[in-house]
């Protein structure tokens, strides 16, 4: 199935910007559509996303082009660090999973004595 795309036009109108906003927002490089073969611009919900984002950062927090660019490179750092965060929990787990079967495998392999089955040899004769 092929994602649903939008033309720079019916973007303006869906956010009530005009399109050379969303020019001046690829220019700053804050927000890439993909381009057809006739380079159009094509956004994606993926784009939307990010638009609905900087559209907040700009008209209800008052955050200028240059702060929503810092913001967009932290959140994509903080976005980087996590997913490497994740992998590094999951190899732990699963090194934990492996120590924990070698842990329970060697329990079971250890012989237990039982203290009625213990012969404790004792020497009856007098030592001189």
């Amino acid at each position: 199935m092929k994602e649903k795309t939008y033309l720079i036009s019916a973007v303006a109108s869906k956010y009530n910007i005009h399109p050379q906003t969303l020019r001046l927002y690829e220019r700053e490089g804050l927000l890439i559509p993909s381009r057809t073969k006739g380079n159009t611009r094509v956004y994606k919900e993926e784009d939307l996303k990010k638009l609905e984002f900087i559209l907040n950062l700009s008209r209800d927090m008052g955050v200028n082009l240059a702060g929503i660019e810092i913001i967009l490179n932290m959140k994509e750092k903080m976005e980087s660090m996590q997913e490497e965060f994740s992998k590094f929990l999951e190899e732990l787990k699963r090194e934990f999973e492996d120590k924990e079967a070698l842990f329970e495998e060697k329990k079971n392999s250890i012989v237990k004595f039982s203290p009625s089955k213990v012969t404790i040899f004792r020497n009856d004769k007098k030592q001189s």
